[in-house]
């Protein structure tokens, strides 16, 4: 992602239950609990064939972790590639490329890290600390664009790269970046501030590390074909036919190779989910995510998997664009004039539920308890009425005599699109209003997101990190993920402070001022907090499907 704008401060707390997947955007689809034996374990030997399919309902736009910010790519990225640590079934940071946790100073600092001896790169070729440095100031290098660079700039110096000019800027800004190969496998990593989840954190994807060889050699192709991605992770990708499949076959120079049953996973992109459940059916799928009609048919089965998520959904405006939906009052009223319990019971029915605020429920508050039952109920509740009244209000503040006939972007998968008609038809039915629904792909969606290029936007995101701070420091000012560009000097100052605080009580306190800003603002207008509905072949042992982050986790998978 693009060199931040904004200061991300690290903060010191303590996350509970704390887990750092790959997250980010996420993708709509037709809607679990981990599942499986525990990370580290040898699953008992099988004369099945090891091998597994997989029916995924995004293509992941590239597998570049400097720039990604798809969940799609993530989970791919995962199974490719690994960094220093990985989290297990328990959501849990397990040392991975690392040997062991890291050593840190007593200022809280200083991360020194030992890698493992027998980390290899999917080549063979030994993984390097070079190898981390070198991830670390490509993300951070405004060149790179990558929306994430503002989480590796809690590394000291790693801001200044970020505000870099010019390439002799960049050159000496990450010269002085505070990360070292004390050998080639020792890192040092020391902090511009005190990160209490950075262990955690270091098993994100923006972490992972890269090699410059392959990398500049694949120039502007790196992550984009099979042949131009490489990793250290339990797979290798041996195939990418755009669109359809992706292969991924057993990695032999894996560090943890004799812990990985799995010898083939096959991943077909399957939009439609009628599609996914006859290739369940037909044994030509071991995984597929099913929608609210198919769950009523495997209800009470074992195959059925509940998967609940730190994800919302959302509506997102483009604030400066369009400059409709730069008054308040329009959008609350587009806010209000949406049903969320409706929603959730005829398009979803999955188990997901109506949104209560931005921050989905099971969130940690980062003080020892949960978001929402700290924050309460922080969204204005649906009301046909006052939906109407604020949007006559908020067109005479305008100056508009009628809304203009604006564009719902959203992913092009069958639930996505009954989304949208969904809201659409409550628009008509509640405002008199009628907008167009504009079904895209994907990438495409995420694309036109990030240049900013959208009037309303259908949107998910999912945590990154267990904390509320992932989900509302997204909409500070000038911030990469504020792609609607809503601002409020207020709001900014709140999150700032958090961004700050050491007393985890009031950082809290002034997270949930923050989001109640957010929500009488209707910056952005949640929808609901996602649960998903998967089917799995009862012999399938050991697949995670982790409440946040990426869709599932192979490693330790295996076929029974």
């Amino acid at each position: 992602m693009k060199a931040t704008k904004w200061v991300s401060t690290a903060v010191a707390l303590t996350l509970m239950g704390s887990v750092v997947v790959a997250c980010g955007k996420n993708e709509e689809t037709p809607s679990a609990s981990p599942s499986g034996g525990a990370a580290g374990t040898t699953a008992p030997a099988s004369n099945k064939p090891q091998e597994i399919k997989i029916n995924f309902s995004a293509e992941p736009p590239v597998l570049d972790s400097s720039k990604t910010t798809a969940n799609a790519a993530f989970t791919m990225l995962s199974a490719v590639n690994e960094g220093l640590y990985r989290t297990d079934k328990d959501g849990k940071a397990t040392p991975g490329l690392a040997k062991d946790f890291p050593k840190i100073s007593a200022d809280g600092l200083t991360y020194t890290i030992d890698i493992r001896d027998n980390a290899n790169w999917s080549d063979g070729q030994p993984v390097k600390a070079q190898d981390f440095i070198y991830s670390f100031k490509r993300t951070l290098d405004p060149a790179t664009k990558a929306q994430y660079s503002f989480v590796v700039a809690w590394i000291k110096g790693g801001e200044a790269v970020t505000k870099a000019k010019t390439p002799e800027e960049v050159k000496k800004a990450q010269d002085a970046l505070a990360v070292k190969a004390i050998s080639d496998k020792q890192l040092e990593i020391t902090l511009e501030k005190p990160v209490a989840f950075f262990t955690q954190m270091l098993a994100f994807g923006a972490f992972l590390p890269q090699r410059e060889d392959f990398v500049t050699k694949a120039g502007d192709k790196y992550g984009a074909e099979a042949d131009k991605v490489i990793g250290a992770g339990p797979f290798l990708l041996s195939k990418w036919d755009h669109g359809q499949t992706l292969e991924l076959v057993k990695n032999d120079k894996y560090w943890d190779a004799a812990n990985v049953k799995i010898t083939k996973a096959t991943i077909n992109i399957v939009k439609d989910p009628n599609t996914g459940l006859n290739l369940y059916e037909t044994g030509a799928a071991d995984l597929t995510e099913i929608n609210r009609d198919q769950l009523t048919l495997y209800k009470g089965k074992p195959d059925n998997m509940p998967k609940p998520e730190l994800t919302n959904s959302y509506l997102m405006y483009q604030t400066k664009k369009q400059p409709a939906l730069a008054n308040k009052k329009i959008r609350q009223a587009l806010g209000m004039a949406i049903d969320r319990q409706a929603y959730v019971d005829t398009v979803l029915a999955n188990g997901s539920v109506p949104s209560t605020g931005l921050v989905p429920g099971g969130t940690a508050d980062g003080a020892g308890g949960e978001f929402r039952k700290t924050a309460g109920n922080t969204q204005p509740p649906f009301d046909a009425a006052k939906a109407k009244q604020l949007l006559a209000e908020g067109l005479k503040e305008a100056g508009l005599t009628a809304l203009p006939k604006m564009k719902i972007n959203a992913d092009d998968t069958e639930t996505a699109k009954k989304s949208l008609e969904f809201i659409l038809a409550q628009w008509k039915q509640n405002l008199g209003y009628e907008a167009e629904a504009n079904p895209v792909p994907h990438a495409l969606r995420i694309e036109l997101s990030s240049k900013h290029d959208f009037d309303i936007a259908l949107s998910l995101w999912g945590a990154d990190y267990n904390d509320p701070m992932t989900f509302l420091d997204m909409w500070v000012t000038g911030g990469e993920f504020d792609e609607g560009d809503y601002s409020n000097p207020q709001y900014d100052a709140l999150i700032k402070q958090a961004q700050t605080e050491v007393d985890t009580t009031k950082r809290a306190k002034a997270l949930v001022e923050a989001e109640k800003i957010l929500m009488d603002d209707q910056g952005v207008s949640p929808l609901y907090f996602r649960t998903r509905a998967y089917l799995k072949k009862p012999n399938v042992e050991g697949l995670i499907l982790p409440s946040f982050g990426q869709e599932w986790e192979l490693k330790w998978a295996s076929i029974k």
